[in-house]
């Protein structure tokens, strides 16, 4: 009887409790579900970069909204004489040809980006060589008259200068040093005077050598953006939307083959073009070759009045150490030369008539127009 009373009140609370542990289990799952379908939800939701901490090629828009304001297009006019006997008065009366003009007008156009609210603008320097009128116009459609603040013609690089009253958009140069093959790139310019044209891809190769017409490059970037006629001078530009290279040229007998100044060339050209509106070029006055069946770079010809001909080299003379570093090849040579500046005393090591002779030699400045080493 007692065991029977105790249940009777004991009962109601038994039932109350299993009721509540039920409930409680019952939330609990369905909390738990609901947050693995949030967890589903925001994983599908999630872009690349946000959980992988990679720039996916989906940033490319928002890289090109930020950078392209920045990009111009540059319009040259050339003069050029027709026959230099139209200069000739009686020529021209003799022959009657008075009405005739004295001068051909050509007109040319390539790309550039602006690197400074002052209104500098760096480009190739095949751009604008020898015109006699440059145009820039920015995004904006504004346009201004450019003048030449300076260039240099093997390194293909120019800077020009706008007077414009607006503040000016400009790019950020970022260390091609760092960019890797495979990354990817964005060229913007003005191909075939299409303005403001995006093309993307990859960096393909780094430190290629290239002969363009008359000139000699030995550390390009390769890439398989299409660059094309109008290109010269536009930007090429990584992720961050940094400039790491200026598009200087295309393999025309193949596809996919674009080329560029990388920008670890370009600071230290730029300061000297907007100083003093030239690049001093370290010079030796040599010309040289390889040597058959041997290590070094052989003297084929001096220059009169050069840093080598006043240190006594000679022709027939073999380079084979310069400032320290032994030399495997005429490139090698090229290469060391590179590192030194104008006005340094550097030590050299030539092979004449079978004996090793240690000479000093003051680096030169070439002529921008030179080809000797």
């Amino acid at each position: 009887m007692d065991f029977w009373n105790q249940w009777k009140w004991k009962k109601p609370v038994a039932l109350l409790l299993t009721k509540t542990l039920l409930l409680v289990l019952l939330v609990g799952v369905g909390i738990h579900w609901s947050n693995n379908q949030q967890n589903l939800l925001s994983i599908g939701s999630k872009p690349a970069a946000a959980e992988t901490g990679v720039i996916r090629p989906a940033d490319i828009s928002s890289v090109v909204k930020q950078t392209a304001p920045a990009v111009v297009k540059i319009e040259t006019v050339y003069e050029t004489s027709v026959n230099p006997y139209l200069s000739d008065p009686f020529y021209r009366e003799f022959f009657g040809i008075q009405n005739l003009p004295k001068t051909r007008v050509q007109t040319g156009m390539g790309s550039g980006f602006i690197v400074s609210e002052e209104g500098y603008i760096l480009t190739n320097n095949h751009v604008i060589e020898g015109a006699s009128q440059i145009k820039v116009t920015l995004a904006s459609n504004k346009s201004y008259t450019a003048k030449v603040v300076g260039g240099d013609h093997d390194l293909d690089l120019a800077v020009l200068k706008i007077e414009a009253q607006d503040k000016l958009p400009v790019l950020k140069l970022g260390d091609s040093d760092k960019i890797e093959v495979g990354d990817w790139v964005i060229a913007i310019g003005n191909p075939y005077g299409l303005d403001h044209t995006v093309t993307v891809g990859v960096i393909s190769a780094k430190g290629r050598p290239v002969n363009i017409e008359d000139r000699s490059f030995r550390n390009l970037l390769q890439t398989d953006a299409s660059i094309n006629p109008g290109n010269s001078g536009g930007p090429l530009i990584n992720l961050n939307g940094e400039v790491v290279g200026v598009n200087t040229a295309v393999n025309t007998s193949g596809q996919g083959i674009g080329f560029a100044i990388p920008s670890s060339t370009l600071v230290s050209v730029y300061n000297q073009l907007i100083t003093k509106g030239s690049v001093s070029h370290p010079y030796l006055g040599v010309s040289i070759q390889p040597v058959q069946n041997q290590k070094g770079a052989l003297v084929a010809a001096v220059v009169s009045g050069g840093p080598a001909q006043e240190a006594g080299i000679l022709v027939g003379d073999i380079f084979t150490q310069f400032n320290g570093k032994n030399l495997e090849d005429p490139q090698d040579l090229l290469d060391a030369l590179a590192e030194t500046k104008p006005g340094e005393k550097i030590a050299v090591t030539v092979l004449r008539a079978g004996q090793n002779k240690q000479i000093e030699i003051i680096i030169g400045d070439k002529s921008a127009n030179s080809r000797a080493g």
